[in-house]
């Protein structure tokens, strides 16, 4: 296994949930701290966070020790910015690969990070399952970051290089260690 990095993507403003999800509190934490505490837990490192909306309250509220933080000046167009100024972060380091992680997935577990990154390679390319449905964390190798950055736009973010390298793309179940739901709006988890 490769030095795998965490990148986790926490610019947005959250317009349908009503704020940036990196400042929501969920189970006694930050929705951004949690991130963060999943990807170093899960083996991570370095663990560079992409803030943008509202970076700095973001900065001022939460505990974001250890995190190598980026501001993603470009946040309106999408996710796809985000993900591409994490990569190109990530670019100077010497990570083989690195586990991508959205700020509000919270019930994505260490567990499932692990067992994401057990495939960490440069030309790694995994996605974690849920019910059968392609979810995160998603490991990009070091040889696949440029690709993806070139078809990284909007909100589409690395689902366009998966699709046209779907025949590469290796898919682990999850469900059994994480959950793989986002928090769209307010009380999305609530069961």
């Amino acid at each position: 296994m490769g030095t795998v990095a965490g990148l986790l993507l926490a610019a947005g403003a959250g317009t349908r949930y009503g704020m940036p999800k990196a400042l929501v509190p969920h189970d006694g934490m930050l929705l951004v701290e949690r991130g963060l505490r999943t990807l170093r837990d899960g083996g991570c490192a370095p663990v560079i966070v992409v803030l943008g909306a509202s970076s700095e309250e973001v900065r001022a509220k939460a505990n974001l020790t250890g995190a190598v933080v980026i501001i993603n000046n470009d946040w309106l167009t999408g996710m796809g910015s985000s993900l591409r100024t994490g990569l190109q972060a990530l670019e100077p380091t010497l990570a083989d690969s690195a586990a991508v992680l959205l700020v509000d997935t919270p019930g994505i577990t260490p567990e499932a990070v692990k067992r994401i990154t057990s495939y960490g390679a440069a030309d790694a390319l995994v996605a974690a399952t849920y019910a059968g449905h392609l979810g995160h964390p998603v490991l990009l190798g070091r040889k696949r970051w440029g690709g993806v950055i070139g078809r990284a736009l909007g909100d589409r973010g690395a689902r366009p290089y998966l699709r046209a390298h779907a025949d590469e793309l290796t898919l682990i179940p999850c469900d059994d260690v994480a959950d793989g739901r986002d928090m769209d709006i307010p009380g999305a988890l609530d069961v």
